[in-house]
């Protein structure tokens, strides 16, 4: 079994272990599984090694949150001399000059970043494969990984790293977490500030993946910027709120989805929480949301250069669907304001929700990209009804891991908090992961 990220980090810190050391293994078993896997777009063998090596000289090594710990990054953010390529042959073929935000932050903290992970093309699918791989879901290869943040969670759930980064804009880090059994956090509007940040009508947010609460938080804490979130308190007397009402179209939710939300709420209950059903008023409101869902796309293809020419045949479909929209109006702004409005009045009665991370099972592993749009958009909006709101209104929520079908496949059961609830959401990710521990 892999060192969890805060054991690696506080034996480079003691100097227990060389800097070098965990880049070394994580690149070793790289090369061991990603064949199957198909987490990493592009692995920083030579790089990352040269990275580990000059933290030896770091004077404050014995300070650093994420000393020698080897991270993934998702293919949407600038590390210095690689191509950002958003899973696609149309984007700029050109190697970023200079690193993200986000990126920066990892190095700064001590992190090695090594490799670069796989994403649908655009971030428009809860499923991960391009031209020539699929990325397979490690619990279970028969099942995808995810999406968008397909290979960040991939690489995790297979033991690859012990962190990634990925970014949720309808649940891109959730539902993978979700699918490969992990702990995958999206934090509210603004707590992982990106001043380049444009796309998807504000919804998306950088957001951490890792295998236990205490490890994803301390990612966060680095891409947040505030150290105080790595300091994970189980919180008591909380209000919470369950519901398995999938938004809009109330749709059937698989028997074991359901009993894993109910009886997470029902451990909740046991640690000393008020727990009792309740949902909020969805409304109309996801229509808005998937209006949000193809004009996004359209307008970052638009923003960026995207050459159309070198798009997959589903893209181009979902850019003209979404150009569409936009010239219609169809994407509001007073639709966002009246959710928040109603999330907001249902969060003045409870602390959490909790609900299921996915509305469905997740589809099997396959060349998702070779069929058409329809083919594709099906699936991806059933099994997105839970998380995508959640951007719409811009507050924290979580998945995590509990239980799994019987044929091994994770189960995930989401948490949401109004805006500042992140320290909220990990302290009960580490009560639930306490009260599964064993199972």
């Amino acid at each position: 079994m892999t060192r969890t990220a805060t054991e690696i980090a506080g034996a480079v810190r003691r100097g227990e272990i060389d800097p070098a050391e965990p880049t070394e293994e994580a690149l070793t078993r790289i090369e061991a599984a990603d064949g199957i896997v198909g987490a990493f777009r592009r692995v920083r063998s030579r790089e990352a090694l040269s990275e580990a090596e000059r933290l030896r000289d770091r004077p404050d090594l014995a300070r650093l949150p994420l000393a020698g710990v080897p991270v993934a990054v998702k293919d949407v953010v600038e590390v210095e001399g690689e191509r950002v390529a958003w899973g696609s042959r149309g984007s700029d073929p050109r190697p970023a000059t200079a690193d993200h935000d986000v990126v920066r932050r990892l190095r700064a903290a001590g992190a090695v970043i090594v490799g670069i992970t796989h994403v649908p093309e655009l971030c428009v699918w809860p499923m991960t494969d391009v031209p020539g791989v699929v990325t397979r879901n490690p619990r279970q290869p028969s099942y995808v990984a995810g999406g968008s943040s397909g290979g960040s969670a991939a690489a995790v759930a297979a033991g690859l790293v012990p962190l990634a980064h990925g970014t949720d804009g309808l649940g891109s880090v959730r539902l993978p977490a979700a699918m490969c059994g992990l702990v995958g956090i999206k934090p509210g509007r603004g707590v992982v500030t990106d001043p380049a940040e444009r796309h998807w009508y504000g919804m998306s947010a950088h957001g951490a993946f890792g295998t236990t609460a205490g490890d994803t938080a301390l990612l966060l804490a680095v891409l947040a910027e505030r150290p105080e979130l790595a300091d994970v308190r189980e919180p008591a007397s909380l209000r919470v709120a369950v519901s398995t009402q999938v938004p809009l179209t109330r749709a059937p939710v698989p028997r074991r989805l359901k009993a894993a939300a109910e009886r997470a709420a029902e451990l909740l209950g046991g640690a000393g929480h008020r727990v009792g059903p309740a949902t909020p008023d969805y409304g109309t409101m996801p229509l808005a949301l998937l209006a949000r869902w193809v004009a996004g796309p359209a307008e970052q293809a638009e923003a960026d250069g995207f050459d159309r020419t070198k798009l997959q045949r589903r893209t181009r479909t979902h850019l003209r669907l979404g150009a569409a929209v936009r010239r219609r109006g169809l994407v509001r702004e007073s639709t966002a304001e009246e959710w928040t409005r109603r999330a907001e009045s249902f969060f003045a009665t409870h602390d959490v929700l909790v609900t299921p991370t996915l509305a469905t099972r997740p589809p099997k592993a396959r060349s998702w990209h070779e069929s058409p749009w329809a083919a594709n958009a099906a699936p991806s909006v059933s099994l997105a009804g839970f998380a995508g709101m959640w951007n719409l209104a811009g507050f924290p929520a979580i998945s995590v891991p509990f239980g799994r079908f019987p044929d091994g496949l994770p189960i995930g059961v989401q948490l949401v908090a109004p805006p500042g609830g992140e320290p909220t959401l990990l302290g009960l990710a580490a009560t639930l992961e306490r009260l599964t521990a064993g199972e």
